[in-house]
């Protein structure tokens, strides 16, 4: 049976690291961190989002506010919006909770954010510095992984990684990441996605395989070899009469019959998703550091 990757465990760990760090600065006199969120329209989903990111500001010291805007603002509004942000100094970094109403588009909205405040990590800035491997805010989830293989000791060097997915929020940062130089990393990686013929050929080679499609089960035990590590970015809500909500979370990995034959997997929830949260935090801190030394 497969050791558990315990993304709730590590994230608590990191929190407590972050609000030592922050106390340490507070206490030579600086403010807080401060963290704040753009929700627009009443996604409940976005909502549950904000409102987990907050308390998590709150654990570790960190100041957060939200801009709650109603889905029927026009995109220049929401970018007249963005410039006052970016042009406040008392303020480290800010999200623009996605997805936005369909009449807004992402793209410039996401150009629009500064840089420097990008503690998602989506603006193509950030994106490019990663790729160079020059220090930036890297995107959370991946960043989420990449501590978690760290932490958990998960050998990465020489070894093959499959992907599943090549979205740029996950699939495409992560096999960058994987592959630069230094550890976690020097791997040597392949992307798969809806395209690739006969995904199951690549991943019964794989050494570690992260998968973040959103088809719930997808990677079945006869899709792996033995003693492969497997990360599983995935999250689907799935209808369950017999459970009390009325549904449960599913990953993209047949967890009961992967489990069985890999050597360490994540659960869902509570693998990549906690890890995720944290490294917001941590990205958060880092351009906190960067502005107070300013």
């Amino acid at each position: 049976m497969a050791n558990i990757l315990d993304g709730i465990k590590l994230s608590k760990q990191i929190k407590q690291e972050i609000k030592e760090e922050v106390s340490q600065y507070i206490n030579q006199g600086h403010r807080q961190p401060h963290l704040l969120a753009v929700l627009v329209g009443d996604n409940p989903a976005s909502q549950t989002y904000v409102n987990n990111k907050i308390k998590d500001c709150q654990a570790v010291g960190f100041t957060s506010s939200i801009i709650k805007l109603k889905s029927t603002i026009t995109e220049e509004e929401l970018l007249q919006e963005i410039k006052k942000i970016n042009e406040a100094d008392d303020l480290d970094g800010f999200i623009v909770q996605l997805p936005l109403p369909k009449h807004i588009n992402q793209e410039k909205i996401i150009m629009a954010i500064n840089p420097e405040k990008d503690v998602d990590g989506f603006h193509p800035t950030n994106f490019g510095k990663m790729a160079l491997e020059i220090e930036s805010f890297l995107p959370a989830t991946p960043y989420g992984i990449m501590e978690m293989l760290s932490r958990y000791e998960i050998p990465t060097e020489g070894k093959e990684v499959v992907v599943i997915g090549r979205s740029r929020i996950v699939g495409r940062p992560m096999s960058i990441l994987l592959s630069k130089k230094g550890y976690p990393g020097d791997a040597t990686v392949t992307l798969v996605h809806s395209k690739t013929v006969n995904i199951a050929k690549h991943t019964q080679n794989a050494d570690i395989i992260i998968t973040a499609l959103g088809v719930p089960h997808f990677l079945k035990a006869n899709m792996i070899k033995k003693g492969s590590v497997i990360v599983d970015v995935g999250i689907t809500k799935l209808e369950d009469p017999t459970k009390e909500k009325g549904y449960y979370l599913a990953g993209d990995v047949d967890f009961p019959e992967v489990a069985e034959k890999a050597s360490w997997i994540t659960p869902v929830p509570g693998g990549v998703g906690p890890m995720t949260r944290a490294m917001l935090l941590k990205n958060t801190l880092f351009a906190y550091t960067q502005n107070i030394s300013k």
